[in-house]
């Protein structure tokens, strides 16, 4: 009977995930307060004319137009007048309502009112969305866009957006550019980096990393690197998997390092000073999904941002048979919101994997056609 060579000890991709997110140092952000009324004047919902809701259907004369940002005290409203005005702009004093120009018609410079107007009738009321000195956001608040946005109109300083700098360097001696059949070309580092560009970082390719111990400790400690750095490569069992004994011997903090995943068992997050380092599987696949799944929290946690969540929901065309102890992603082609599976031939299967739209997240034992699956997406 086969036997298999899973273990108890490996870390649930969760919590690898959790361990990583608290490592990790947030941007500190101060909290937001309004800096006046918002809006900070009654505001027109809709373009209409602005009236005395008290003079119910009566005809109005038309004095002029309101746009947005004019100074509405060019105008008074009283009975039996009114001011054309557009979405955004100040009601101009006497006014309390606003009838929609669909509800309008006009002759002879006069506006006909075809409803009965109310008080408040599509006005956004001075204050309704926060007074002056109201809390907005507390310290700490995710860096969102909306948030930028919020800061912007209260008049504080928003800085412009940069994206995070990821550093991906591939491992092994064996990487050559015109490789013998006993070697192989470097097909890690070119995607890992169109991987890290898609979700939104600023890449740079380095050298190989050399699978001698001193030659990596001098590669891992570059003045110039940056923030991430993703390797792929050396982090596994055989004798140059050298990357988890020369950070800790450079005293790095192991995060974690194996967890409970198929493909992508090998994995290891250390930080190396403030330099977060995602040792990557050598096997594609795995360095694909890998990243994937740690690279997004990484960045999303050094920007500010909320946690991502990268899963999809999608139902299973066919069976899946997983007979190991761990949770298998298997690449599949997603029609129609139904997965339908590829024969994958392993971590290897970098071909299948370029084929595939979605990774399926199947449970040991595997699962039937029809069940109801999260998955990856392929990007």
């Amino acid at each position: 009977m086969a036997m298999s060579c899973d273990h108890p000890d490996l870390l649930p991709l969760e919590e690898a995930l959790r361990r990583l997110w608290e490592a990790l140092p947030a941007p500190a952000t101060a909290e937001v307060r309004a800096d006046r009324d918002d809006p900070a004047a009654d505001r027109a919902a809709m373009d209409g004319v602005a009236l005395r809701s008290a003079d119910g259907r009566a005809p109005r004369r038309i004095l002029g137009t309101l746009f947005a940002g004019e100074d509405p005290a060019a105008f008074r409203v009283a009975t039996g007048t009114c001011v054309r005005i557009m979405t955004g702009a100040a009601l101009p004093p006497g006014a309390d309502a606003i009838v929609p120009v669909e509800q309008l018609s006009e002759a002879e410079g006069a506006a006909l009112v075809q409803v009965d107007p109310k008080s408040g009738d599509h006005v956004r009321p001075r204050g309704e969305q926060a007074r002056a000195g109201g809390l907005l956001l507390p310290a700490g608040a995710p860096l969102t866009a909306a948030a930028a946005g919020l800061r912007a109109q209260v008049g504080l300083p928003v800085a412009a957006p940069v994206r995070l700098r990821v550093d991906v360097a591939s491992t092994g001696d064996e990487l050559v550019a015109d490789p013998a059949p006993h070697q192989i070309r470097d097909s890690n580092g070119p995607m890992l980096a169109a991987l890290a560009h898609a979700l939104g970082a600023e890449v740079r390719r380095r050298p190989s990393l050399p699978d001698d111990p001193e030659a990596l400790a001098k590669a891992l400690q570059a003045p110039d690197g940056a923030p991430i750095l993703l390797t792929s490569g050396g982090v596994s069992m055989g004798e140059h998997d050298h990357l988890p004994s020369v950070l800790a011997d450079l005293g790095a903090t192991i995060l974690f390092h194996r967890i409970r995943l198929k493909p992508g068992k090998p994995m290891l997050a250390a930080l190396l000073g403030d330099r977060l380092v995602l040792g990557l599987p050598g096997n594609p696949v795995s360095a694909y999904l890998n990243a994937m799944l740690f690279l997004p929290v990484a960045l999303a946690r050094l920007q500010g941002l909320r946690p991502p969540d990268p899963w999809r929901t999608a139902t299973l065309a066919a069976r899946v048979k997983n007979k190991g102890d761990r949770p298998l992603l298997h690449p599949c082609r997603l029609r129609d919101g139904e997965l339908h599976p590829l024969p994958s031939k392993g971590s290897g299967d970098l071909v299948t994997l370029a084929q595939a739209d979605a990774c399926a997240w199947i449970e040991p034992g595997g699962l039937e056609a029809g069940a109801k699956v999260r998955c990856l997406p392929v990007v």
